[in-house]
Parts: C-alpha cells; structure tokens; sequence
C-alpha cells in the first residue's frame, strides 16, 4: 500500500513508508535504549539490532579496520614499498585522474614526504591517453624510477607493467579483475576474481590506507615509527565519498574520524577547496560528494588531470589557494560543458526510448570527461543501467553507471572479452569502455541483452522510499543532529527521508537554471523552508511554481541551514504528490 495514498507523484513514483516490522522494532529500541525515537527509526530501517544500536553510533576504526593482510599480496606490496623508502629508491605514483585516484595519490606522496622522500606524480591525460597505466607512460617511469605504484587503476593493465622494464610494480586498485593479474610485485585489490568480497566494498584510497597500516606494522615489528595515519583519514574520507563507496563496515568509521580531521582544517587543499567552495559548516558528507569532490575532478575531466592529486597533497597554503581557484573555475566550465551535452543526450536517449533494460546515448565531440557524469543523469531519469559515449573521428569514449543489483562492470568486461569493445572494465555501479564506431550497435545490442538477464528494465520509475511523516512544527535543528549521529549518510545507507504532508506553497521562486526555492506552511502557524536542485529538470518545478494555491504533499532529506551565522532547518525536497 502507498505511503499518504500516492501512487503517482509528480514525479511519477509510488512513495512507500516504513512496514510495521520497522516500526515495532524502532519503538522497542527506544524503549530499551533510551535513545531518540528519530534515531531508532533510522537504525531499524537499517536492521541495526537494540543491542548494538550504542555500538552502531559511535564506529571505532579499532574495532572495524580489517587486518590489512586479509588481502592477498598486502604483505608483499607493504614489504617492498618499505624497502624502497628504507634504500632512498626513486618512487614514482601513477594514479587514476578522479577523485579516489588523486586522494590515493595524495596519500602516498604526504607519507612520503614526511619520510624525506619526495615522489613521482604521474597522472595520464584522459583524453590523449585515456584511463589507467600505458606502455610509453610505463617505459618512461620505469626509465628514471626503481619502483612505480599503481592507484585506482592496474589491476587489467598487463601489457603496459610488462612494459616497465627495470621497474618493480604494485597495484593497489579496487576495480574488477580478470581471470588472470598482471605480472608484477604485487596486485592489492579486494575485487580481485580470488578474493572473498568481503572487502569489496572498499575504494582505492582505502586500499591504499590498509596498505598504510600494514607498512606502519612492518615499521613497528623492525622498532621504527612512522607518520601518524589517523591525520590522513580526511583524504580517505573524501575518496570514499566521492567515488560513492558504500558507507557500510569499517568506511563508516574511515568517514565518521575523516570528517572530524578535515574539520580542524590542516589540510592546506582542503582548506582553500572549502573556502573557494564557500562552505559554511562544519564538512558533511555532502559537501564531500557535492562540493570538493566535484571541484577535485574538474581538473582530471577538462583542465590538467594531476590539478586535484597536487592541490591535495600540497604542504603549502599559496600553491593549495591557486590551484583551489583554478579547479573551481573548471569546475564552472565543466557545469557548462555537461549541460549541453546532457541536454542532447536526454534527447537522443528518450528518441530511443526510456523502456528498454539500457538506456544510451552516443555523440561527436562529447566531452569524455562529462559522459560519466551525464551517463548517471540519464540512469536517474530511467532508473535502468545507461552508457554515454562521445565519439572523436570513428573512436567513442564512454562512461556508464548502473542501478542497485545489476552488475554492469562484469557485463562490460564480457563485451571487451568478445571483441565488441576496444577495452572496458570497471565495477558494479560504473564502468568505463572504448569502442569502434562500427561496432556501437552491436555492442549496446548485447549489453542490452546481459543485463536484461540480470533484470534491468523490469521496472518503472522507482519507489520513493520515506522513513514516515512530520508536521513542520517537529522539524527543528535538534531533530536534524539527532539524526545525523545514526550517519554518515550516502551510498549504501541513505538518510532518511521524511514527508512533510498537506502543506501549502507560501513562496515560490526559480533560482539558477533549474533549482526551486520554497517556504511551505501548514496553515496554522506551522512552516518550514525547502530547496529542490533540479527541480525544472521534471515536471516538480513547474508545477509548483504555478501551485496556483493547492495543497501537497513533500518530500525530501532534512538538513541544517547555516547563513549569516544563523542555523534554521530546511527540507531538501526530492518530491511532491497533490494532497
């Protein structure tokens, strides 16, 4: 049964509410906790047991961290690492050029530095050179460096670690491996095809850091002592966030003490990134995945692709201020960049139709460093897997992103394995692929065909899914941090979204392109203030900026407003229906 009786929203989803389990359990929680009422029903919607609800609050990395040598070659990879620090060997880090690339990379080089040693950074270009080691950038590091390090990116790499001729190797990746790992030193990936899973859920930055720990080990057992690694964990944080990692296990716990470092604002990049990024608070995993993180990738999507990983691992305030100004200029010109090609791609996309189990689209001269972000538009408006690829000459770039239970990393690699792609690989919610003009409707046939067999396109619009219902008057600051303490929310465990029903628009008005700024009112005294990015991108905001009086139902995420120094609660409206 829908949640308020809405079965179609103006969005077009059914909304639906907790079940009675939920609640049941929520209310004995409380009862035998003590805690907020608010806070149970976000821990019972999780399955978070009474008993370990106190536990669930306050995630240690003490007791959540793995034992780093639970993955394979962890060991090898620490020992050899050390080895090059302790011999004074050339080092040389190659890194994806996002997010979790250049916060690896950051890792690495600040470690070292405060081991005296100074790094190599090298980051490819994506568009010259594309994703992930290649032959001529592998000779030339091998030419002049004892040892090169692979992050977030290796792991399918066999024939340009082959190339590093006088190099050792190692790769701490955490995207999908093949059947066979390239030869080298050592492979640190929890999605390795002999790996468990179990800690598939990490991204490469906190592969890097477990490869961080494990070297601190090694350092200890030799009676040595080296950086302190609790002061790094902003890095890890921002990684995990912006590369969508689940904040499930111990990345609870690395993102919970990283925000709490990032907020003593030590580090000179995060520092000027904040400010250019004008934010206000306290950081949230929000301004993570929406402020910093977009920014730090505008270098590697437009402008020079090592812009992110220098700024990031910068010990200095004027060098971290300038590249902060500059990335935030690209970030502008990316905003721009990927409206147009969005604006094309929705087009040519639902030309082909909304329906079918993979939603694509294919241009001349789009952008590949926006495809991956607008791939991830097109899968929000279908709910079904997508796949943007922009073609230079008869050679396309593509991106794609996945919804919740499909697997489309695997099904890409297939399609590389049967000759239809140039190459492609990834993991389950996203993936990469370059593909031959002449082989694009094929290709986007059969990955049509594999993942309609994992079930893709077998639905409509998604539910909206609400944790229950509050007037405004219950909407206070307050209820707001109670409910943040059962985070950090994002992939994997979304904040809880709450319907705000039968209000009416007091105030209405277009901010920007497509966002919509509101105050709502409950009639009698009661309101409470929304703001909706994207809301002219669907029907939500035309229709309610001409509300022409009536009432509805909201929908949305709450959060803390701070301006001019004055904190007020306001909803982060993701929906309506008409009351």
């Amino acid at each position: 049964m829908s949640f308020l009786s809405v079965e179609q929203s103006l969005t077009g989803r059914r909304w639906v509410g907790p079940g009675v389990e939920v609640d049941r359990a929520s209310e004995m929680m409380a009862q035998q906790t003590s805690l907020p009422r608010s806070v149970c029903q976000v821990l019972a919607r999780r399955g978070v047991p009474a008993m370990e609800a106190k536990g669930f609050l306050e995630p240690r990395l003490k007791e959540l961290l793995p034992d780093p040598r639970e993955m394979k070659d962890m060991e090898a990879a620490a020992t050899r690492f050390l080895d090059a620090v302790r011999r004074k060997q050339r080092i040389a880090v190659f890194a994806d050029y996002d997010v979790d690339g250049g916060s690896s990379a950051a890792l690495l080089l600040v470690w070292l530095r405060q081991m005296g040693l100074q790094a190599t950074l090298y980051i490819p270009d994506r568009i010259d050179e594309g994703y992930g080691p290649n032959v001529p950038a592998m000779q030339e590091l091998a030419a002049g460096h004892d040892l090169i390090i692979c992050v977030d990116c290796g792991t399918l790499s066999h024939e340009p670690i082959a190339a590093a001729k006088g190099a050792d190797v190692i790769v701490l990746d955490h995207h999908l491996g093949g059947e066979t790992l390239p030869d080298c030193v050592a492979v640190v990936n929890p999605n390795r095809q002999d790996e468990s899973g179990d800690l598939g859920y990490f991204c490469a930055a906190g592969v890097v850091f477990l490869m961080l720990v494990e070297a601190g080990r090694q350092m200890r057992e030799a009676g040595a002592k080296g950086p302190d690694l609790m002061s790094l964990l902003d890095l890890v944080a921002l990684a995990t966030v912006a590369d969508v990692a689940p904040l499930i296990g111990a990345n609870r716990a690395l993102v919970r003490q990283g925000l709490k470092v990032m907020s003593a604002r030590k580090r000179p990049g995060l520092v000027a990134l904040s400010d250019v990024s004008r934010m206000d608070s306290a950081p949230s995993t929000y301004h993570l995945g929406f402020l910093l993180g977009p920014r730090v990738n505008a270098g590697g999507r437009i402008g020079k692709a090592d812009l992110g990983a220098r700024l990031l691992s910068t010990d200095n305030p004027h060098e971290a201020a300038a590249l902060a100004e500059r990335l935030d200029e690209l970030n502008t010109e990316r905003r721009d960049i990927e409206a147009a090609v969005r604006a094309a791609a929705l087009e040519q996309a639902g030309a082909r139709g909304l329906e079918t189990p993979l939603v694509w689209a294919a241009g001349e001269g789009w952008h590949p460093g926006v495809v991956g972000i607008v791939a991830s538009r097109l899968k929000e408006a279908a709910n079904r897997p997508a796949i943007v690829i922009g073609f230079d000459g008869d050679e396309g770039k593509g991106s794609g992103r996945s919804v919740s239970g499909v697997d489309l990393g695997a099904s890409i690699q297939r399609l590389a394995a049967e000759g239809l792609l140039v190459k492609g690989g990834g993991h389950k919610m996203a993936a990469g692929l370059t593909v031959m003009r002449d082989k694009l409707e094929p290709a986007m046939q059969r990955l049509t065909e594999l993942l309609a067999k994992q079930g893709a396109g077998q639905g409509g619009p998604a539910d909206l899914k609400l944790d229950g219902a509050l007037m405004p008057g219950a909407v206070t600051v307050d209820l707001i941090e109670q409910i943040e303490h059962a985070g950090p929310f994002g992939a994997g465990a979304p904040a809880p979204r709450y319907a705000l029903p039968d209000l009416q628009v007091r105030f209405a008005k277009k901010v920007g392109e497509s966002h919509l700024k509101l105050s709502l009112s409950d009639g009698m005294g009661g309101g409470v203030d929304a703001i909706s990015f994207g809301a002219f991108d669907t029907a939500l905001g035309p229709r309610l900026l001409e509300h022409g009086g009536a009432r509805f139902h909201f929908a949305g995420r709450l959060e803390v407003n701070t301006w001019g120094g004055r904190q007020s609660p306001q909803l982060r409206l993701e929906d309506a229906a008409e009351a």
